[in-house]
């Protein structure tokens, strides 16, 4: 529920959920300005107000920084997205799979096309491929870094100094690439 409260000579919008999974209570403050506050149902207004309002430098000090803040912006990707784009990186993957693997001659199994928060691509034990649909999103030499960087893994198991050779047969300028990739994350 939509709320408001006055945080010095500010008035502060917020959101504010209750939740009975909730130990206690957390606030968040979003890089599109909305101010979040989750709360455990026990909780009085009254003793979220206060507690809102002991970390109200905070508070401003985040919506001031968000305010102008110039950096890339996460885009939320739905579930409508990743139906969308699940088989244009099916195919994009099976592709520069193809082309990789002539360099390599890897077996694998299964390429499975997830919707992942934190990672780009995993590769099991049993030898499946697995990657996130937002590669179909990321300029190619991102994606062919992350695809090659998989299928690697087939062979070595870790990211030791053998492994990393191996993903530099492909693509010698791998850790250029991997720094570009940590830097942008999962923004796309």
């Amino acid at each position: 529920m939509q709320k408001q409260i006055q945080l010095g000579q500010r008035p502060v919008e917020y959101t504010l959920k209750i939740s009975r999974r909730a130990r206690r209570m957390r606030l968040a403050v979003y890089c599109d300005g909305n101010f979040v506050v989750t709360a455990p149902r026990r909780l009085s207004e009254n003793l979220i107000e206060r507690f809102i309002r002991q970390k109200s430098h905070w508070i401003i000090s985040k919506l001031e920084y968000f305010k102008n803040f110039s950096g890339p912006v996460p885009v939320k990707r739905t579930r409508k997205d990743y139906l969308i784009y699940k088989s244009q990186a099916r195919q994009l993957a099976r592709e520069r799979l193809e082309h990789f693997n002539q360099l390599y001659g890897f077996k694998y199994q299964k390429i499975n096309i997830k919707n992942q928060r934190t990672r780009w691509g995993s590769c099991s034990k049993k030898g499946n491929l697995n990657f996130n649909y937002k590669i179909a999103l990321l300029p190619a030499h991102l994606a062919d870094y992350i695809i090659v960087h998989e299928l690697c893994h087939l062979k070595e198991f870790n990211h030791s100094s053998k492994f990393w050779t191996l993903v530099g047969q492909a693509i010698p300028d791998c850790f250029k690439l991997r720094r570009e990739l940590r830097k942008q994350g999962l923004l796309i």
